[in-house]
């Protein structure tokens, strides 16, 4: 008899990520420079790069602290900024989807649900007509360098996922299929690695970002998880983050860089 696979914490999902993986190397093409990045809700936000670490204030505001950041590059002209930020005594994650060839930009703020909020059950939340995941995410787009208007390109949500089945191999020991469903969720398998057997269907997200490049964003019910990739169909790969809880006692995050090659195995078309 197969036994029920475990599972585990984000934590110990960044463990097992962590050797031979497929991420792309860190770029400080960035380092030096001062984006502005004016929002489509009226905001106005400053980053300011060093190699390693970024400040941001909103425009007149004192500065953050040096924040650690990665940036990477799935495409010329195209940047994945990932760090953390403090807020209200919450850990939030924020990720920058910089689009230097169009001067406009996704921003997705994520964070955890309180240790309270995870002992809701998934029944309690269905018949209260909520999410079925606590994890939150806020998308907002904007122009970078220039007032935002009518006129500025803008990533928008995209359909052109739907149906296809995906491998990920993400190192030597780690691979996953993704099922995208429908507009709301997609399905999940481990087919090698430490969640191996394990598989569910959670919320998700996708915006198309380019020609065949998507910004896919998902939320976990189980374990609380927020994922984020940029997946590039044109060169096979896919780059992004995890962020969650390190351990069952809630007391710190991880946030750990994820790099796929990406396969799409098959489509299907519905009628």
């Amino acid at each position: 008899m197969n036994q029920q696979p475990e599972w585990i914490t984000v934590g110990a999902l960044a463990h097992g990520f962590a050797n031979d993986n497929h991420i792309l190397a860190a770029v400080d093409d960035l380092a030096g420079r001062t984006l502005t990045l004016h929002f489509d809700n009226g905001w106005q936000i400053e980053h300011r790069f060093a190699a390693k670490t970024l400040c941001w204030n909103a425009v007149g505001e004192p500065a953050s602290a040096d924040l650690a950041y990665r940036a990477t590059s799935v495409r010329p002209g195209l940047y994945l900024v990932d760090f953390l930020k403090q807020e209200e005594g919450r850990t939030h994650s924020v990720s920058l989807v910089l689009d230097l060839e169009q001067q406009c930009f996704t921003a997705v703020i994520g964070q955890m649900p309180s240790q309270a909020e995870c002992a809701v059950d998934l029944f309690s939340r269905a018949l209260a007509g909520g999410e079925l995941t606590s994890v939150k995410a806020q998308f907002l787009h904007g122009s970078i360098d220039t007032p935002h208007t009518s006129n500025t390109p803008r990533h928008a949500p995209t359909d052109e996922l739907i149906g296809l089945r995906n491998q990920y191999v993400y190192s030597t020991s780690e691979a996953y299929e993704h099922v995208y469903l429908n507009a709301n969720f997609y399905s999940w398998q481990c087919l090698k690695g430490v969640e191996q057997g394990l598989a569910d269907t959670d919320r998700c997200h996708y915006y198309k970002i380019a020609d065949q490049c998507y910004l896919f964003v998902w939320r976990e019910k189980i374990v609380p998880t927020l994922g984020l990739v940029l997946i590039d169909l044109k060169a096979g790969r896919s780059d992004g983050k995890i962020f969650g809880y390190q351990s069952a006692d809630f007391s710190s995050v991880a946030n750990f860089p994820v790099g796929s090659l990406a396969q799409v195995l098959n489509r299907t078309l519905y009628s």
